[in-house]
């Protein structure tokens, strides 16, 4: 039997319920701050977006400051990377995080060998 998830002592369905508001007085203080200042007219529209898509629907936002919300549970999201939308899941856990926290912007270095002359072995090899 799986584990009911909890959120600060409420459940899920307790947290779909409150007011954005009353959920933000659960959240950390900057999360609570962020909502606190006001929502502005996008995160608005993406709100709604969000409530009336379906299960497997693919939103597509480049709000990365925009914090995960009990209604964003279980919804594909394709959050903006700078390049390209990298599709994210929202699982309970991630609740009160930012959407930018689940995609990096930047990519792991990679270097290719050295190149001609660059060891002392490869010095004295011809270029031809």
């Amino acid at each position: 039997m799986a584990k009911e998830f909890y959120f600060r002592g409420k459940t899920i369905d307790e947290l779909n319920n409150l007011s954005i508001k009353d959920f933000s007085k659960l959240l950390k203080s900057r999360q609570t701050r962020l909502i606190k200042r006001g929502i502005k007219k996008e995160e608005e529209k993406f709100i709604e977006k969000v409530k009336k898509a379906k299960q497997n629907d693919f939103i597509k936002t480049h709000l990365r400051n925009m914090p995960v919300l009990p209604c964003f549970i279980g919804k594909k999201i394709g959050v903006y990377q700078g390049k390209e939308f990298k599709a994210i899941i929202i699982q309970n856990e991630m609740l009160g995080h930012r959407l930018g926290e689940f995609t990096l912007t930047r990519k792991k270095t990679v270097h290719s060998a050295a190149g001609l002359g660059a060891t002392r072995g490869s010095k004295f090899v011809a270029k031809k």
